[in-house]
This record gives C-alpha cells, sequence and structure tokens, in this order.
C-alpha cells in the first residue's frame, strides 16, 4: 500500500513522502495515528495545499519536545523494586512504570513513547529511550534497587552484589576478631601468674 507521510516517520521517510508499506502497518499504526494518508490523488493534492501549514505545526511541537528533551537530558530516576538477593525483580519495569516516573517529575509521555530495549528484570542501572517527536528523542537512566539507600549505593557506581560482597567480608572480621579476643582472654586465664596459689609465698 503507498501511503503519503505527514510526518517523519523512523526508517521510513520524510513528511511528504510517498512510500510503500505493508497494508496492516498503514491500517494498525500510521493511518490510525495520523502519521500517514492513502496516497490517493485526492490525498496528496489535500497535502500539497496543506504543506505550509502541517510544517509549521511540525515545527512548534518539535521545539516543544525539544524544550522537554533539554529538562530530560542527563536524568536520572530511581525505581524502588522488590527482589531476590542475587538482583533478580519479581517481575519486570515496564514502559508505563517510566510514564508515570516521568509524571510524578511533571513530564507528560505516553507510554508507547517509551522504548525498553532489553526488559528490565535485574538490579542496578539501566536506561530507557523517549521518543518525544519524530525528530526528537532523549535517553533517561533508570535506577532500579530495593531501597532509597541501595540506590545511592547503585548511583555511587557499585553494585548491589559488590555491596553484599563487602558487607559478608565485613561480617567475617568482626567474627574472626570476636575469636581472636575470646582466645586472648582465655590464654590470659591459663597464665599461671594469675593463679592465687603462685602467689608470692611471704604474702601468706
Amino acid at each position: 500500500m503507498q501511503v503519503i507521510l505527514l510526518e517523519r516517520v523512523a526508517k521510513l521517510g520524510q513528511m511528504g513522502d510517498v512510500v510503500s508499506v505493508k497494508p496492516g502497518y498503514a491500517r494498525n499504526y500510521l493511518l490510525p495515528q495520523g502519521k500517514a494518508l492513502r496516497a490517493s490523488d485526492d490525498n496528496i493534492k489535500s497535502f500539497e495545499h496543506r504543506k505550509a501549514e502541517l510544517e509549521a505545526q511540525n515545527l512548534e511541537t518539535r521545539k516543544e519536545a525539544q524544550a522537554v528533551a533539554d529538562k530530560l537530558e542527563g536524568a536520572s530516576y530511581v525505581v524502588i523494586r522488590q527482589a531476590s538477593d542475587g538482583g533478580a525483580l519479581y517481575g519486570s519495569v515496564s514502559p508505563r512504570d517510566v510514564a508515570d516516573l516521568l509524571d510524578e517529575a511533571g513530564v507528560k509521555v505516553e507510554k508507547r513513547q517509551i522504548v525498553i530495549a532489553t526488559p528490565i528484570k535485574t538490579l542496578g542501572l539501566h536506561k530507557a529511550l523517549i521518543n518525544l517527536h519524530p525528530e526528537v528523542e532523549v535517553e533517561v537512566g533508570l535506577n532500579v534497587a530495593r531501597s532509597p539507600e541501595e540506590a545511592e549505593v547503585q548511583a555511587s557506581g557499585k553494585s548491589i552484589q559488590e555491596l553484599a560482597a563487602e558487607e559478608e567480608a565485613a561480617a567475617e572480621f568482626e567474627i574472626s576478631e570476636l575469636f581472636d579476643d575470646i582466645g586472648a582472654a582465655g590464654m590470659d586465664d591459663d597464665d599461671p601468674r594469675n593463679d592465687g596459689a603462685s602467689a608470692d609465698p611471704r604474702d601468706a
């Protein structure tokens, strides 16, 4: 099926391009979302009449999208989730979750505008791509942790597994120190100098 694009579509073309696409892609995505029209003679003529208007609208929405992108550039959001000690989440972080986070931060984004390349199913630092406009996108960071404290640790560059290993090592060190202290105390008790029977007979 041939369609005329009303805006830039990634990997397909620019506004005004007449392109061939699969009928299902056109019917289910391009046409209902207003990204294209069937490339009939009437629609092509209509587009030519409206081209200047559409270009002006596109420029305005692109400016607005760029302003949002500038606000989000370099931003990172903490996502609190339950997870196993090994770092596996009980569930996953979805585009809807990211949309809700951005909404709380005062940025309105549709979940369909959010792209998570690889499903987020583990604790750690992840990325999400936000498609704000056909010509504007921005990447935001997601710090997925079990608590705000763990999120701070991860933000400093350590993983939860590294933190757990450090805590375990510290606990083992404390235990060994405790046993050393107990052993030292036992040696003191065995010292004959501490035995009353060995006191100087002149003290009797």
